[in-house]
C-alpha cells in the first residue's frame, strides 16, 4: 500500500506554492519522496517557502515565475528540467481574483487577469511541460480549480466561468494526452481558510450558511493534500478525466 502513494524518484512542478494550498500540496509530495520545483510571482516568498520546505528535508528548487506570461512560463520548465532532467508531476494551483462584485460591475481588465492566470495560464504552461517531459515520458497533471466551477456563487461571476471552462479543460487534456501516458484531473475545493479566499470565509452570512453543509465547517488547506497525494501517485492508476470536489458537502446540500 505504501508504494502505490510514494513518489520517490519523481519531481513535482507546483505553481503559486509560496503558501496556503500550493506549499502545502508540495509538503506533502516531498514527504512521500518527490523531489519539488515550487513557485510563485515574488522570489523573495518562495524562498520563504522553500526554506521552510527544506527544514522538513524536502529537496527544493524556488522558482519566480508569473504563469500568466510566455516568457516566464518557458524559463521556469527549463530551469526545472535543468535541474532536476524531469517533471513528472505538474500542479496548476497559481490562480488569481482581482475583484468582487456585481457580475454587471465587472470590468474587462479584471477578467483578463482571471482568464490569463486561471485558464490560459495553465494550458500552456502544461504545453511547456508537455514538450519537455510528459510528451515523451508521460506523467500527472493536477489542475487546482473551484466549486465556484460548478455553482454559481455571487460576487464572483466571472471567476467561476472561467473555473468551468478550467473543469472542462482538463477533460480535454486527459482525453488527447492520455495516449502519451498523461493523467489530468482536477481538484475542486469549497471555501478553503486561506489568505486568498478570506473575502469568503469572513463573510458572516457565509458563516452562517456553512452550518448547513454536511460537514458544518470551512475547510482548511490540511483537507485538500489527501487528494492532491492520491492524483499525483499511482493509487489513481486508472483514474483521468476526472473532477475531485473537497467542499464538505457543500455542492449536494449547501448553501453559499
Amino acid at each position: 500500500m505504501e508504494r502505490n502513494f510514494s513518489l520517490k524518484g519523481k519531481t513535482a512542478l507546483v505553481t503559486g506554492a509560496s503558501s496556503g494550498i500550493g506549499e502545502a500540496i508540495a509538503e506533502c509530495y516531498a514527504a512521500a519522496g518527490s523531489r519539488l520545483v515550487i513557485c510563485g510571482r515574488r522570489l523573495e516568498t518562495v524562498e520563504e517557502a522553500a526554506k521552510r520546505l527544506r527544514e522538513t528535508g524536502a529537496d527544493v528548487l524556488a522558482l519566480a515565475a508569473n504563469i500568466a506570461n510566455d516568457e516566464d512560463r518557458k524559463k521556469l520548465v527549463a530551469e526545472a528540467m535543468a535541474w532536476s532532467g524531469r517533471i513528472d508531476i505538474l500542479v496548476n494551483n497559481a490562480g488569481a481574483n482581482p475583484a468582487m462584485g456585481a457580475l454587471e460591475n465587472l470590468e474587462e481588465k479584471d477578467l483578463d487577469v482571471v482568464l490569463n492566470v486561471n485558464f490560459k495560464g495553465i494550458l500552456f504552461l502544461s504545453q511547456e511541460v508537455f514538450r519537455a517531459w510528459m510528451g515523451k515520458n508521460g506523467g500527472n497533471i493536477i489542475n487546482i480549480s473551484s466549486i465556484g466551477g460548478s455553482r454559481c456563487m455571487h460576487g464572483i461571476s466571472g471567476y467561476c466561468a472561467v473555473k468551468a471552462g478550467l473543469n472542462h479543460l482538463g477533460r480535454c487534456m486527459a482525453a488527447e494526452w492520455g495516449k502519451y501516458g498523461i493523467r489530468v484531473n482536477t481538484i475542486a475545493p469549497g471555501i478553503i481558510r486561506t489568505k486568498f479566499s478570506k473575502a469568503l470565509w469572513e463573510n458572516q452570512q457565509r458563516k452562517e450558511n456553512i452550518k448547513q453543509n454536511p460537514i458544518p465547517r470551512f475547510g482548511t488547506i490540511e483537507d485538500t493534500i489527501g487528494t492532491a497525494l492520491l492524483l499525483a501517485s499511482d493509487a489513481s492508476a486508472y483514474i483521468t478525466g476526472q473532477n475531485f470536489v473537497v467542499d464538505g458537502g457543500y455542492l449536494i446540500s449547501g448553501t453559499l
